[in-house]
């Protein structure tokens, strides 16, 4: 899908809008919570009324960023004349929060940067060259001529440090590290936004990491590994993601794309998708009805874990080129 970006649309609707509220997709990552945070701080400097919302709230190791306490892990009330969704590809990965938000709201401002966006929402602010959510809002923010805080600094370059993996990424261009390069003369610490945002595990992640890589596999250039719901309630993590295990598969050498399946509570399987530039995962999760990048995506597919990993493995086969398209 081919999108244009709704600059003075989106200025607008924010002008003329009061009470705003912002969600990004569930099982939040770095780039989700750093864009929501992000523009809520700017919006609230603008005088705006913003509630932030995001199903189970912000992840532990995200609380360093300001007003991260402000989010709301369950949204039940509250009429908004305004929603901005950042950071999701389609409606149903904002969750609940998402749901209830559209319902209370008069229009919705759709900003993302993944090319499987699927176009919901009044106003369109999808750049699928950008590297980040974040960057998208740094490109908003810099069009409405809003000044970068400290606190916005930083939200914003820990999306841009989150998705390029610390700027590994084959997307990552001049332009990218000149926006880093921005950000950190606004006062963000590359150093701090990398070690919190990228390295820092806490030991519970470990635990889990201990009972689930003597079962890892790698066979046909694919490395893959499964995460229990029994796993997660033995370590005390019951709804958190892998806890970045996805990223440790893919830089395995002889592997050329990285998946991990979650079991949920709800018996459903989460899905995680990384590869090596040449390989697009993308394409797989689109297809299981999820979005992503190229080199790194995911999908929610109904479980058992057994009959997921049945129809998601022959799939990334193909992907792989190890494997014949049905």
């Amino acid at each position: 899908m081919t999108f244009q970006a709704q600059w003075a649309e989106a200025s607008a609707a924010v002008e003329a809008a009061q009470k705003i509220l912002i969600v990004t997709h569930v099982n939040p990552d770095g780039d989700a919570i750093g864009s929501m945070l992000a523009l809520a701080l700017a919006l609230r400097e603008q005088g705006k009324q913003v509630t932030t919302a995001v199903d189970g709230g912000v992840p532990d190791f995200l609380g360093y960023l300001k007003d991260s306490g402000k989010v709301i892990g369950r949204l039940k009330r509250g009429h908004f004349d305004l929603m901005v969704s950042v950071d999701a590809s389609d409606e149903e990965r904002t969750g609940i929060a998402g749901a209830f938000g559209r319902r209370r709201s008069q229009r919705v401002i759709n900003l993302d940067h993944h090319p499987t966006n699927t176009g919901f929402g009044d106003i369109h602010l999808v750049l699928p060259e950008a590297v980040s959510a974040t960057e998208v809002v740094y490109e908003w923010l810099s069009r409405m001529g809003h000044p970068l805080s400290q606190p916005i600094a930083t939200a914003l370059l820990t999306g841009l440090v989150t998705d390029t993996m610390g700027f590994r990424t084959s997307n990552v261009t001049a332009t990218t590290l000149g926006i880093a390069q921005q950000l950190m003369q606004a006062g963000a610490s590359l150093t701090e936004v990398t070690a919190r945002a990228l390295v820092a595990r806490s030991y519970s992640t470990i635990e889990l990491w201990k009972r689930v890589l003597p079962l890892v596999r790698l066979e046909d250039r694919i490395i893959s590994g499964v995460v229990a719901q029994a796993d997660l309630a033995a370590v005390g993590l019951v709804d958190v993601t892998d806890g970045g295990l996805v990223s440790l598969l893919a830089s395995v050498q002889e592997a050329v794309i990285a998946v991990v399946f979650k079991e949920t509570r709800e018996h459903r399987v989460e899905i995680s998708l990384r590869s090596k530039p040449g390989y697009d995962v993308g394409t797989v999760a689109l297809s299981l009805g999820g979005g992503g990048h190229t080199q790194a995506a995911g999908a929610t597919i109904d479980g058992p874990l057994e009959a997921a990993i049945a129809r998601v493995m022959p799939l990334l086969r193909v992907a792989a080129g190890v494997g014949a398209a049905a």
